[in-house]
Formats: structure tokens, sequence, C-alpha cells
């Protein structure tokens, strides 16, 4: 029953931030780079529904595009991680060993840095762009991906259709991928989405330190940290992103529970 709210709950408010980001690619109320010196920091009002910002751009499209990039490159970010995280922690879990045990130690080492600092580093030591950010957040979500793959296929490698499969001659790629990755697609699917709503945090972060997306492209964090300036003359500057930043990930975060919840008794159906 509470997993089933916290899925419609998460799924409707992903569902209409989504929405809003997809159709900023194609559709904004305004230019979200278009300045209007007349109409600077203009309260909300039935032309600009979340008012104007100091250089007079509207709020609303800004946020909608500032969406948008944070979504793509969320997702982008936790799709490669769990990719990678996927395959090493299968190899490390399944085969074990001095491999596996080598494979763990060098997530282990990652783990050790604090994460934001290690993000940090690593665009400051190449440049602050997209690619770099995407970088840093893929390296930094590699080692929670690959841990839940590998407690999952160590749990999986003694059961006895395993077993059986190597006792047919199955090779190790079809025992991970076709047997064990199945089985442990639910948990690879909630620990993704709530991974999401991590990403589109590290980058709000990020971009607030002003190492995250750069002008003139809107971010939610960048648009944070704009507003600090202005924050008790026009108070929506920086109420807007800070809302949207905290639906888009309470929304991640519930769908994500709520999917381990509802599949949190279903292990094992595709042995």
């Amino acid at each position: 029953m509470k997993s089933g709210f916290e899925l419609k709950c998460g799924a409707s408010a992903g569902i209409i931030i989504a929405l809003m980001s997809v159709i900023s690619v194609f559709w904004t109320p305004f230019d979200y780079n278009e300045m209007d010196y007349n109409n600077r920091l203009s309260p909300p009002d039935s032309r600009h529904i979340l008012g104007t910002d100091n250089f007079g751009r509207d709020v609303f499209s800004r946020i909608m595009a500032g969406g948008r990039n944070s979504i793509i490159l969320a997702v982008c970010t936790v799709a490669c991680a769990a990719a990678a995280g996927c395959v090493l922690g299968l190899f490390a879990g399944f085969i074990g060993g001095i491999a596996g045990e080598a494979v763990m130690r060098i997530i282990d080492t990652l783990s050790s840095f604090p994460g934001i600092v290690l993000a940090l580093l690593l665009v400051a030591v190449m440049d602050n762009s997209q690619f770099s950010l995407f970088t840093a957040l893929f390296i930094l979500f590699i080692p929670s991906y690959t841990r839940v793959m590998r407690t999952g296929a160590m749990q999986y490698r003694a059961s006895v259709f395993i077993q059986a499969e190597r006792a047919l001659g199955a090779g190790f790629f079809r025992i991970t991928f076709v047997h064990i990755l199945p089985n442990l697609a639910p948990s690879l699917l909630s620990a993704s989405v709530l991974g999401l709503s991590n990403a589109i945090l590290a980058e709000a972060a990020m971009s607030y330190l002003g190492m995250g997306i750069q002008p003139p492209e809107p971010s939610w964090g960048r648009m944070l940290n704009e507003s600090q300036a202005w924050f008790f003359n026009a108070p929506w500057c920086a109420l807007s992103p800070g809302i949207f930043i905290m639906l888009t990930v309470i929304a991640f975060h519930l769908l994500g529970e709520g999917i381990r919840r509802g599949f949190g008794g279903r292990r094992g159906l595709l042995a």
C-alpha cells in the first residue's frame, strides 16, 4: 500500500517535471536568455508567472530550460554509471578471487574521497564544461552500483539454478547476463531512479559553486547562486529554482523507494 502511494506520487511529479523539460526543447513562454532591462526583478504576474530576474529574463522559462539541462545530464550520468557498475559488480561478485578483490579495492578507494570534493577536483583539473561535469559525476556514482550488483551476484552464484547452468557448461557471460542480471534488474532499477535524485542534487551543487553548467545555458544551481544578492528584494528568483530542485529530488526519491518496496518480495521469480 505504501509502495503504491510512493510510486503514484513520485511518478506523477516526475512526469510533470519531465514533460516540462521536454517541452522546453521546442517552446518556452519567453526566450530564456532574452534580457529586458525595463522589466528587471518584476514580481510574478499574469505575464511572467514566476517573475523576472535581475536582467529581466523570464524565470519560468529559465526554470524549464534549466530542468532540461539538469535531467539530461542526470539521466546520461546514471545510465553510464549503472552500466559500468553493473559489469564491474557482476564480475567482482561472480568471479571473486584476486580479480574481484582488486576491483573492490579500487571501488573502495574511490568511495574514500568525499563525493563533492572528488567531483570538484576532477572538474578543476579538466575544465568547466558539461562533459567534465558528466565525467566527474560518472566516476562518483560507479561505486554504489558496483556494490549493489556485487552483493546480488554473490547471493545468486551459489543458487541451485546457477549450479545447474554450470553443470550444463554455461560460461560466465551466459550465467551473469542471462540468469543473474534479470533477477537483479529490480534492484538496479530502484538504485538508478534513486541515483537520478542524487545526480540532480549534485549537478545543482556544482553549478551553485560555479563549476557546473556554464552560461548562457541556465541551471537551477546557478540560478540559486545568481539570485542570492537579490533574495530580499526579489525572493522569487531564488525560491523558484530551489523549490523545483526540492520537488524533483523528492519525486525521484519516492519513485525509487516505491520501486524498491514493490519488488522487494519478488526476487528470484526469474530463476
